[in-house]
């Protein structure tokens, strides 16, 4: 199957356990499940319906936070924001609504508001999201052009390691990941996109929007 993310075909095969493969582009590095093994969209929902994240779960609040808060020290005070894939309970809109920065909110199955894509904004936050990506190739440049200029696209996702660790994580057994990113992947983007890139922390991923000179 090609990569889900630059097209390349003709990737091995990563890792594979009992329920499903694993392949790893050779382009840009994306570890990706081929589509055999994806779960229906009502399948996906369900799992998704498992999830108990709400706004009075202090420690979902602070998971968030590793994100949250140094947005908040890039942002500007009037910044405009989308918080995209934000599940059932869009729990960082409200923490950031909260410190001063109210955000409008989309999500496939839960805020399926079309028209909120249709619009620019000054960030666009996706936390745990671009795991679940079927096409990623798609959904990313999309999000990226309705960011206005020195805007963020913020990110909370983990990150593959190397073969040994991938074997051993967590992370993959999660039904609904099918694509897992690493810090090659997003520089790869990056490079495409002639963004700022910034990592933060383990997990938090920063694209800023900039004039083509200002770019890494």
């Amino acid at each position: 199957m090609p990569c889900t993310l630059c097209g390349l075909t003709g990737n091995p095969e990563f890792h594979r356990d009992r329920r499903r493969s694993y392949q790893r582009c050779q382009r840009c590095h994306l570890v990706y499940v081929p589509a055999e093994y994806w779960l229906s969209a009502e399948q996906e929902k369900a799992e998704y319906d498992l999830h108990q994240n709400h706004a009075q779960d202090e420690g979902y609040r602070r998971f968030l936070s590793r994100l949250t808060d140094p947005l908040q020290n890039k942002i500007a005070a009037n910044a405009q924001g989308l918080d995209f894939g934000c599940g059932p309970g869009p729990v960082l809109a409200q923490i950031m609504g909260e410190a001063g920065w109210p955000m409008s909110v989309y999500d496939i199955f839960y805020y399926p508001q079309e028209q909120r894509l249709s619009q620019t904004y000054d960030f666009i936050t996706a936390t745990e999201v671009v795991e679940h990506l079927h096409s990623p190739a798609t959904v990313l440049p999309r999000l990226w052009e309705l960011i206005n200029e020195q805007g963020y696209l913020a990110i909370m996702t983990k990150l593959v390691q190397d073969q040994a660790a991938f074997a051993r994580w967590h992370y993959k057994n999660d039904p609904t990941h099918i694509c897992f990113f690493s810090r090659e992947t997003f520089c790869y983007i990056a490079g495409l996109w002639r963004a700022q890139l910034e990592f933060i922390g383990n997990d938090v991923i920063f694209f800023k929007k900039v004039t083509g000179h200002e770019g890494s």
